[in-house]
């Protein structure tokens, strides 16, 4: 066992609400495990896009929904700081939209002078049970150039596509200026017994840590094993009409590997919820992975309640997600 403990270190490699619900599910297992959070520097959207405009600090936005996926929730004490933590105004000028979480990692940057300080200050506030280490520490900006040569910077642009990038994939992904690995990313990715890639979206959660220098490599070299958690839906401008097989082909074509497990959803989606996102050209991923180089897993995973969005929220956020218990007790199983 790596961690030295007697427990079993398990790194989340994404961002947004894909690791905060897989991290939500893997934190019942905290006796057990060493967990940590790596999570992307490029995001560029929403609240997190303004303060990174206005204040010059990095993105504190998957920060934040890592921070409150791994805080402590014994109590009721507990589970107010962490709804604090998460709580969004939806008034207010200039204070629209933004998390109280964000606004406190900003503030805490500024008193003690680091991001990397104020993630540790906010740590302690909250009794996370982990750790949240950002992918690097150098300010970068998502880069991803379409199979028509088109190339567009910006977390959130690609995110939130122009019509006209709906049905172009994605044929090279990067970042600007280039970047290289935060050492702490890097030590936990090694000492790793299980590296879980995803779920989120594949380009701008996923993908976005892996284009930082170092991070595939430390993947390659790391003994633990890897697993992708494929996404459940597709998404216009990044992954239209991918199968879970090509989903799996991108990995590899950015680690340099193929990952140990494949993790994909079989279970029913609500027709309800389907029909919002047919709206948006987007569509249950197919879960055509077969068992061979590496194995596949499927399960019905789904949360069974639907996501509602949040006064004050401006971004497009995914009304269908995984079920953050049973994606962790797969998850267990592998270790």
């Amino acid at each position: 066992m790596k961690a030295g403990n007697g427990k079993k270190s398990i790194v989340v490699i994404g961002g947004g609400t894909g690791t905060h619900t897989v991290l939500r599910g893997l934190k019942q297992y905290r006796k057990s495990l060493n967990l940590t959070a790596v999570v992307s520097m490029a995001d560029s959207g929403g609240s997190t896009g303004r303060l990174r405009d206005e204040f010059g600090q990095l993105p504190v936005g998957d920060v934040r929904m890592a921070l409150a996926a791994l805080a402590s929730d014994n109590d009721e004490h507990d589970e107010l700081l962490r709804q604090l933590f998460l709580h969004r105004f939806d008034k207010g000028n200039g204070l629209s939209g933004h998390n109280f979480g964000n606004l406190l990692l900003v503030a805490l940057t500024d008193i003690l002078g680091s991001e990397e300080s104020a993630i540790h200050a906010a740590s302690r506030v909250l009794r996370v049970s982990g750790q949240v280490v950002p992918v690097t520490n150098e300010n970068v900006h998502l880069v991803a150039q379409y199979e028509d040569g088109v190339m567009v910077t910006g977390e959130h642009a690609i995110d939130e596509p122009k019509a006209d990038r709906f049905t172009k994939r994605i044929t090279k992904l990067s970042v600007t200026p280039r970047a290289s690995i935060n050492a702490r990313a890097k030590d936990a990715i090694l000492k790793a017994d299980l590296i879980v890639l995803g779920p989120g979206d594949l380009y701008t959660s996923v993908l976005a840590n892996v284009v930082v220098d170092g991070v595939a490599e430390a993947i390659k070299e790391s003994s633990g094993r890897v697993v992708y958690v494929c996404n459940l839906m597709t998404k216009a401008g990044q992954t239209l009409n991918m199968t879970a097989q090509d989903h799996v082909e991108e990995i590899k074509k950015y680690i340099g590997v193929l990952p140990d497990f494949v993790v994909t959803n079989v279970g029913e989606f609500p027709s309800k919820l389907l029909l919002k996102y047919e709206e948006d050209q987007e569509f249950p991923v197919v879960a055509n992975c077969t068992n061979g180089i590496c194995t596949v897993i499927t399960d019905d995973l789904l949360a069974k309640e639907e996501v509602v969005t949040k006064s004050g929220d401006t971004l497009k956020r995914s009304l269908i997600r995984h079920d953050s218990h049973k994606l962790a007790r797969k998850l267990i199983d592998l270790l």
